[in-house]
């Protein structure tokens, strides 16, 4: 028969035993972990979350999401488990801090790397102007758009709201630099139904002293000076004005950097006819065209041709050098 009374002695487990039993089995946690955790208690302006811990964590209603939370019930549920990432050590009362919205923002950082490696095409809508362009928000994360990378023709502020396709410029985690182009998204699609060589009607949309802007269907081509004719030409606005109609031909589309390279020079029946009968140019263009097509060609055949006729010779003198 057992002794009860020895029994109840040697079995006594008292309050200090337990917390060493805690302390000893306690894991540690560190700023920068990620961690399991069930939501304790909701409260108005926060959370108490059940880590492990010999007290509750706590994260506060702006760690619970990337995005705005008003009420922290938006986000989490009682008794819910998620990830928690640790934010910072523990306090004077022992207590962690705990944020999603760090797990959140590492996450949509990936993404959008992963986006960019597969030059993907997103939609996202403007939040906000400024002075230097246009704000959105990928992923969560906020994007700014330059201004010389908007491709429309509305004022900037009637902007907001309005949901564009926009590229990837730079994604740069360690400067927060999330930077992305309307324009190369609009060229892009542009550019899949157009050809180099190919004759298009645009409107000219602005004049530099180096070329002129040509809108062609909402995405805008640079008819440099240089392409506008085979005479000398002081200024494009000796030759174009402002909403002028104009046959242009594609010379190169660029879809890496978003542009599309135009001439007038190369649709010319006569060197200078841009300069003394651009009408002339326009009923013109698309025989004009052909011919710089066929030229195209041809000069890829010769080059095909050649390389052929090298690689031909190359392997006639490694046969002599056999023999």
């Amino acid at each position: 028969m057992v002794n009860q009374d020895t029994t109840a002695t040697d079995i006594g487990f008292t309050h200090e035993d337990f917390a060493a039993l805690l302390d000893k089995y306690d894991y540690h946690f560190s700023p920068g972990d990620i961690v399991a955790g069930t939501v304790f208690s909701l409260e108005p302006r926060g959370a108490l979350i059940d880590i492990g811990a010999k007290t509750a964590a706590y994260i506060p209603i702006q760690e619970m999401s990337i995005n705005r939370v008003d009420a922290p019930d938006e986000v989490l549920q009682s008794n819910e488990t998620r990830e928690f990432f640790i934010l910072t050590d523990e306090n004077e009362d022992g207590q962690l801090t705990l944020s999603i919205r760090r797990i959140e923002y590492m996450r949509a950082w990936e993404r959008v790397r992963q986006l960019q490696q597969e030059d993907a095409t997103v939609r996202s809508s403007v939040f906000a102007t400024n002075r230097g362009g246009a704000l959105v928000r990928i992923e969560g994360l906020r994007g700014f758009i330059p201004g010389s990378h908007i491709s429309t023709r509305k004022p900037k502020e009637e902007l907001v709201g309005e949901e564009l396709p926009l590229k990837f410029l730079e994604v740069d985690e360690d400067r927060n630099r999330l930077v992305l182009s309307h324009r190369r998204a609009l060229v892009e699609r542009k550019m899949n139904r157009l050809e180099v060589g190919e004759v298009v009607i645009g409107t000219v949309r602005g004049i530099k002293p180096y070329g002129a802007f040509i809108d062609i269907g909402g995405v805008s081509g640079l008819l440099h000076i240089s392409e506008i004719s085979h005479d000398h030409i002081d200024t494009p606005h000796s030759v174009f004005n402002v909403n002028d109609e104009v046959k242009v031909m594609i010379i190169d589309l660029d879809a890496e950097r978003g542009r599309i390279s135009l001439s007038t020079k190369q649709l010319e029946p006569e060197p200078g006819d841009m300069v003394k009968n651009p009408q002339l140019v326009y009923e013109k263009a698309e025989e004009m065209a052909a011919k710089y097509r066929e030229q195209m060609l041809a000069s890829q055949s010769g080059g095909d041709a050649g390389a052929a006729a090298s690689e031909e010779e190359v392997g006639e003198e490694a046969l002599s050098a056999d023999s």
